[in-house]
């Protein structure tokens, strides 16, 4: 019973932290950076800029009208996270890995979320460009989303290799 309710309370505990590290960037970002101002950084390959997102990852869906926004963009998520999250306090068999990813995910999802009730709007503020490498502008949600993707991807590849190894 103690094991349980630690696990739980270490989900718990890493998905407000994802949250935290989201909604506190955002925050600056909002009171120190004028819109379009850009701060150059690591010899111009880091940019910290101000932009408003009201669609998804890289502005997709930002012209769907409203009623279609909203069911894509925020209550399909809501039910997608809250199922996550209820299946994650309740599998207890699930690797670790794959549990800190999912966390990871589901904060990230949760950062982007409150943004777009509070704000009808993402802020996002990072870009970054190495040669020909080049993102979007992202916020620290989408760090979330993408790391907890890889745990995942991880995890999965890891128990593949495992269940691979098993067999031999």
């Amino acid at each position: 019973m103690m094991k349980r309710s630690l696990r739980i309370l270490l989900i718990v505990f890493t998905v407000l932290v994802n949250i935290g590290c989201d909604q506190v960037s955002k925050k600056v970002v909002r009171a120190k950076i004028s819109y379009g101002e850009s701060i150059r950084l690591l010899d111009n390959h880091f940019t910290v800029t101000k932009v408003e997102n009201t669609g998804a990852f890289l502005s997709l869906g930002e012209s769907l009208p409203p009623f279609l926004k909203q069911l894509l963009l925020l209550i399909l998520p809501l039910i997608a996270i809250s199922l996550g999250f209820a299946y994650l306090l309740v599998k207890f068999k699930t690797p670790r890995l794959f549990v800190i990813g999912a966390c990871f995910v589901i904060g990230g999802g949760i950062g982007n979320m409150i943004d777009r009730m509070a704000y009808g709007s993402v802020t996002d503020f990072l870009h970054i460009s190495f040669g020909i490498f080049q993102t979007g502008i992202f916020n620290m949600a989408d760090v979330s989303v993408m790391l907890g993707a890889g745990f995942i991807l991880l995890s999965s590849f890891l128990k593949t290799q495992k269940d691979e190894n098993q067999l031999i």
